[in-house]
């Protein structure tokens, strides 16, 4: 996933995304619900903003059509293995030959350096690797992946912005450059940001691992009729907390007095709260909390997303009609610009949609396309 989440970001902000896929299309097209066969829901949100069209590159006949597309592009991105991108011969001294200051990102498992390099590597293998689902098991007892695409994802915004980057440099200077993004290595540098902690320090002044992170207590806290979610961060805010839950004489108690006492003691005052919360509704401490100025949150289902009213007016999951789908959701560009907004431009395409039209616009005649497509070198769009 994280290439073409990285890729949908570009799209988003106005890059012509050429999707090459082989003839039986993406994995992701074949994942999770879908109305249509090929169009699924995970397909169709990385989908957008992209030109699908079908190469079989181990077909030396692909070979041209291939060079001809590098020749037109700035940006050449995959995340396939070093062995066997050399092997479909997409390794960048090949590419960098057609186009001499391509942007060549390749994305992949591990650091080329490593004893791991040619492992392969999905999403819950580098959560497990990371440490992250040992840290959920720290808290919860049981080690878990989060249940989200997690790694996959993160390793995508790492992605996109060494993409922009690269762009950004050969706007100075003319260049071109091979970028490599590992995954376990950006993972784990995301997850160990924070809980470096005593490890920072030779020799090691505790083991890794933020303790606010770890306590049991860290979670929405149980109400009288549900959850919540709250975070008193600063001495302003436990003051606050401590007056309007009637436990004033806490903001005094040398344990909790200032932050560098609380993050010691950081069980007992979660437990503090945890009992608090209780006594009331979820909507009378939001009321309550909201008044005194102190960070808290609904805790939402995923569905509950939907009829949120903060997203709801600033339009989060827009509707559009798609030809071959009929009415859509999908997910609005979080971030804004003033003068260069990103959008929904493009609806995902069918498999191959755009393979003669792109063939067209880097030279080939309609006899050539047939020629490719006879050979199996090139698809025929799938409606």
């Amino acid at each position: 996933m994280l290439g073409p989440f990285c890729t949908q970001i570009l799209g988003e902000m106005g890059a012509d995304v050429i999707k090459i896929e082989p003839p039986g299309g993406d994995i992701g097209r074949w994942t999770g619900v879908a109305k249509t066969r090929g169009m699924s829901a995970a397909y169709m949100m990385k989908g957008r903003n992209k030109r699908s069209v079908v190469l079989d590159l181990k077909k030396e006949e692909a070979r041209e059509p291939l060079q001809r597309l590098v020749e037109s592009a700035d940006v050449f991105v995959h995340n396939i293995r070093p062995k066997a991108a050399l092997r479909l011969g997409i390794d960048y001294e090949t590419i960098s030959r057609w186009k001499e200051d391509i942007v060549y990102a390749a994305a992949t498992g591990f650091g080329e350096a490593g004893p791991f390099v040619d492992k392969p590597a999905y999403d819950d293998l580098i959560q497990g690797a990371s440490g992250l689902a040992a840290l959920f098991g720290a808290v919860t007892g049981t080690p878990r992946y989060g249940p989200t695409v997690l790694a996959d994802k993160t390793t995508g915004l790492f992605l996109t912005y060494s993409i922009s980057m690269a762009l950004f440099h050969r706007e100075r200077t003319g260049e071109g450059q091979r970028v490599h993004v590992p995954m376990y290595e950006s993972f784990s540098a995301f997850v160990m940001n924070e809980h470096m902690q005593g490890r920072l320090y030779e020799p090691p002044e505790s083991p890794a691992g933020y303790q606010r992170m770890l306590t049991p207590h860290r979670r929405p806290f149980p109400t009288a009729d549900g959850h919540i979610c709250v975070l008193p961060y600063n001495d302003k805010h436990w003051s606050r907390f401590f007056d309007v839950t009637g436990m004033p004489e806490m903001a005094s108690d040398p344990r909790f007095a200032d932050q560098p006492s609380r993050s010691k003691n950081i069980d007992a005052l979660y437990e503090i709260v945890v009992n608090v919360m209780q006594s009331k509704s979820s909507a009378e401490w939001l009321a309550i909390l909201e008044d005194a100025d102190v960070p808290v949150m609904p805790m939402n289902e995923p569905e509950d997303l939907f009829d949120c009213p903060h997203l709801s007016a600033v339009d989060m999951f827009p509707t559009v009609e798609h030809p071959s789908e009929g009415t859509i959701r999908h997910i609005k560009v979080p971030v804004t610009f003033s003068k260069t907004p990103g959008g929904y431009y493009r609806h995902p395409e069918t498999l191959g949609e755009s393979t003669v039209p792109i063939l067209e616009e880097v030279g080939y005649s309609s006899e050539d396309i047939a020629t490719l497509q006879a050979s199996g070198a090139a698809g025929t769009p799938k409606h």
